[in-house]
């Protein structure tokens, strides 16, 4: 299996447990957890697993150089507040809408890449030009008044978490895939367990159902670590693209669990985003620049000419 191969499979189990990620959540704020309570728990849980899994099997992976720390310290407190409105939307929306509106974050992976000055294919315009329209017939035809307040901070999770990958594919130029989701992990959790502590530092009573935040917990270790696996080997456009099949999980889930309802033109939609999905097997990613000049620059690697090495004696 190449590298394209690798990460095409990486990407598509990361939306498939991505997908089930509002599903588990939806269903712990309806047993009384808060929202923030809801993050919290399940960043900790994530990092944890994943420092247990490093530390018995792969303690290289703590390795990271100082600018690539920086890096993933500021993707994870992006995703990490990107989270919190996530979450915070999803206690106002059903699961099914609140996903839909989560999947435009293609679209904002594509206009950070813009303004980071970085190429795009016109097979992935194409995609992108496909998706938006099935995005709006998914959200605009919806039969239940959508709370706009939620709708915001959803939209805001949904730019937030594309920076957070655009900021992550510079440093995996650098850094293997683990150790990028462990310390993009790490700065998560403290960022919102920092906020839970401030804010609303209130768990459940004696009694309370746990199930759906450890399942959310192992979810987030399993979807992170082949998230970053497919964006070190696509590319975050085509990662994003490909994450778009999460969708198709948490609507199928919340039909068949939750009890949501789609109607025809929303099925119109989901088959123009499941369209967009088979596409991946003609779209050619363009090459990344590895020194980009746009706003993300200060995070390549400092430049090692020869005369900085010193002369070794003979």
């Amino acid at each position: 299996m190449n590298g394209r191969q690798k990460g095409i499979a990486s990407a598509l189990i990361s939306a498939v447990f991505l997908g089930l990620t509002p599903i588990f959540g939806k269903q712990a704020m309806l047993f009384g957890f808060t929202p923030l309570a809801v993050v919290a728990i399940r960043s900790g849980l994530a990092v944890s697993l994943l420092f247990i899994f490093l530390l018995l099997f792969r303690r290289s992976f703590f390795y990271i150089y100082p600018l690539g720390f920086v890096g993933c310290a500021l993707a994870g407190v992006v995703n990490g507040l990107g989270s919190i409105l996530y979450y915070s939307a999803l206690s106002r929306l059903d699961a099914s809408i609140g996903q839909l509106l989560y999947s435009f974050y293609p679209l904002f992976v594509a206009i950070w890449l813009f303004l980071d000055r970085q190429p795009l294919s016109r097979m992935t315009l194409i995609r992108l030009i496909l998706s938006v329209p099935g995005i709006f017939l998914l959200v605009g035809s919806s039969s239940k008044p959508v709370d706009l307040t939620g709708a915001g901070m959803m939209i805001g999770a949904a730019a937030l978490y594309a920076l957070h990958l655009l900021i992550n594919q510079r440093v995996l130029y650098e850094v293997p895939a683990p150790t990028v989701t462990f310390y993009t992990l790490l700065a998560m959790a403290v960022t919102v367990i920092t906020a839970f502590l401030v804010f609303h530092p209130q768990l459940q009573p004696v009694g309370a159902i746990w199930w759906p935040l450890f399942s959310l917990g192992v979810i987030t270790f399993i979807s992170r670590l082949t998230l970053f696996l497919g964006v070190k080997h696509l590319g975050g456009i085509q990662t994003a693209l490909l994450g778009l099949g999460e969708l198709l999980i948490t609507v199928g889930l919340a039909i068949t669990w939750l009890g949501e309802q789609l109607n025809l033109i929303q099925w119109i939609g989901a088959l123009m985003l499941g369209a967009n999905l088979l596409l991946a097997a003609y779209d050619k990613a363009l090459p990344q620049k590895r020194k980009g000049k746009g706003f993300l620059n200060w995070l390549n690697p400092p430049k090692v000419h020869l005369t900085d090495i010193p002369l070794q004696d003979q």
